[in-house]
């Protein structure tokens, strides 16, 4: 076999190699999804998916979890729900609001905030008065993010909380629904002994004075699925081939 056969056939190799490593390293994890159940041969259609969302049992199972013997049971089942943006959830949360773990209750405002259904709001009003602090402070922000009007006045009433850290999220809520309403507790708030609230108060009125909210929303700030999927449906497509080619120059 001559040095030049050599050559091409090494080249080759080393070729296929990398891009098999490339693949590995760089595609996204995939999985093959039958499309009537059971087997199904990959060179024939097949829907490709990557992170299926659980069933709606899955959600149930979870929701029965807030009612778990085991507090830390009961913060992981809050804790997955708020990952799986399961709104259905949301009632379900609310009433776990009467939870005698302070730690639970935080978790729950802490996902209600992240689920952003309105319908949560006056669970999320009464948080606001709390015996915990973590948990008026995350019902503030919960809140905020949740955007709905109707919580204005529960925030201005707890503007004046004993804990700055509720008083300056309370604050931050405010400028966030940018309802004037809040603009005699934020001038108010100008004058607190804290300097990290009377900056978060003049920001809050620079952004309902500056018309930055000029049509209500429900949830002014959405945000991304915190757990996004790719799915999509290869079923039309027989073979997918790759071709590379080589081409060698021999001088």
């Amino acid at each position: 076999m001559s040095p030049v056969t050599v050559f091409i056939r090494t080249l080759l190799k080393s070729s296929a190699i990398f891009i098999g490593a490339a693949a590995i390293f760089l595609h996204p994890r995939l999985e093959y999804r039958s499309v009537a159940g059971g087997y199904q041969d990959p060179s024939v259609g097949v829907g490709v998916s990557a992170g299926q969302a659980p069933s709606e049992a899955a959600i149930d199972g979870l929701i029965a979890l807030l009612k778990d013997s085991d507090a830390g049971v009961r913060r992981q089942a809050v804790r997955s729900l708020a990952s799986l943006n399961s709104r259905r959830a949301a009632p379900a949360l609310a009433a776990a609001m009467k939870d005698a773990d302070p730690d639970m209750r935080a978790a729950i405002v802490g996902a209600l905030g992240e689920l952003g259904d309105s319908s949560t709001v006056p669970a999320l009003r009464d948080a606001l008065k709390d015996e915990s602090v973590s948990v008026r402070a995350r019902a503030a922000s919960a809140l905020g993010e949740i955007g709905d009007r109707t919580a204005v006045d529960a925030l201005i009433a707890a503007a004046k909380d004993k804990n700055a850290d509720v008083r300056k999220r309370v604050i931050s809520a405010l400028g966030e629904i940018g309802d004037n309403r809040a603009i005699d507790a934020l001038t108010q708030a100008l004058k607190d002994e804290d300097a990290g609230i009377r900056r978060a108060a003049a920001a809050a009125i620079a952004d309902i004075g500056g018309d930055r909210h000029p049509h209500p929303h429900p949830h002014p700030h959405p945000r991304p699925n915190p757990n996004p999927r790719i799915s999509f449906d290869v079923s039309t497509v027989s073979h997918v081939r790759t071709a590379v080619r080589v081409n060698t120059v021999v001088r």
